[in-house]
């Protein structure tokens, strides 16, 4: 299907309000199955897929502490929190036909495997998609730090973000009329400009291991794909960008 060799291995990172469709909290099962079908079809083009799935939808550590519960404590609640997630996400992919293991950083071996780094690879060789739950197993590190930490490990070509809006702009689009959606970005771009699409743990991670990030709208249905053949809008963060770092209006 013309896929680029450069993506035989991706990450996706999905935030757990991506799950939430149009409810206010908690998950939508129309909205998680429609993901799944995405990776499906990705998986179908012969690219080896894993998730890193946030947890924001159900429980987020940092407003925990800010209501005055202990930062540590908080944070690992979210942690069980990206656990319900992926598990959703893997009866999702099952019913589509998938095969899928979960791994969590915090081990619960009732319902999914420890993270094995070789395990997760010989998982991914054999076609199967490995969902990465309980971020590094840490408090104080998101799961955006998590999806650069796994991706590099799994020695994937590509870290993908899929969020609500088309890609990376000058401010939320979503608010702003006049936000520019940029087309290209450095790792450094991104710091300086205090852009807001990954942590900078996580920008880090991904410049010093040279692991290109690509932001995407997960809410648009084939957009996963259409990344992968190169198309559709998107935005794109690497060391040294292919093109001039323009931007355009929304």
């Amino acid at each position: 299907m013309g896929v680029d060799l450069r993506y035989h291995r991706v990450l996706l990172k999905i935030s757990g309000e991506a799950l939430m469709g149009e409810r206010d909290y908690g998950l939508d099962t129309e909205t998680v199955a429609a993901i799944a079908h995405d990776v499906r079809d990705v998986t179908a083009m012969g690219v080896e897929v894993c998730l890193v799935i946030g947890g924001g939808n159900i429980f987020r550590g940092i407003s925990g502490a800010a209501g005055g519960m202990d930062r540590a404590q908080a944070d690992y609640i979210g942690m069980l929190a990206t656990v319900m997630n992926a598990l959703a996400m893997q009866s999702a992919l099952e019913k589509c036909g998938v095969a899928t293991r979960v791994q969590s950083a915090i081990p619960m071996s009732a319902v999914c495997e420890p993270y094995i780094r070789r395990r997760a690879e010989r998982h991914m060789e054999k076609g199967r998609v490995v969902i990465f739950a309980a971020g590094t197993g840490n408090p104080f590190f998101t799961t955006d730090t998590a999806a650069a930490l796994r991706a590099t490990e799994m020695k994937c070509d590509v870290l993908l973000k899929g969020t609500q809006v088309d890609g990376v702009y000058s401010a939320d689009p979503r608010k702003y009329a006049t936000a520019e959606r940029y087309h290209e970005l450095t790792y450094l771009d991104v710091l300086a400009r205090d852009l807001g699409v990954m942590d900078a743990a996580a920008i880090s991670i991904a410049r010093e291991n040279n692991l290109p990030i690509i932001v995407f709208n997960i809410r648009v249905p084939g957009a996963f794909a259409s990344v992968m053949r190169g198309e559709g809008r998107y935005t794109r963060i690497v060391e040294q960008p292919a093109q001039s770092n323009s931007a355009e209006r929304t």
